[in-house]
């Protein structure tokens, strides 16, 4: 079961962008960092199912 619309996903393929899951990279939970040339960001979703990364 995919958690993109299937309008946002085909957008994406159209315009040969990688697509990650953040419920993957989030390993299923609500929080994970990701390493950007040695800086720390935090990615986190809400309950709302936004996305807030910061730094």
């Amino acid at each position: 079961m995919s958690h993109y619309s299937q309008s946002s996903f085909e957008e994406a393929q159209s315009v040969d962008l990688p697509v990650h899951s953040a419920r993957q990279l989030t390993s299923g939970g609500t929080q994970a960092r990701i390493d950007l040339d040695g800086k720390i960001y935090d990615l986190r979703i809400t309950r709302a199912g936004k996305l807030i990364l910061t730094k």
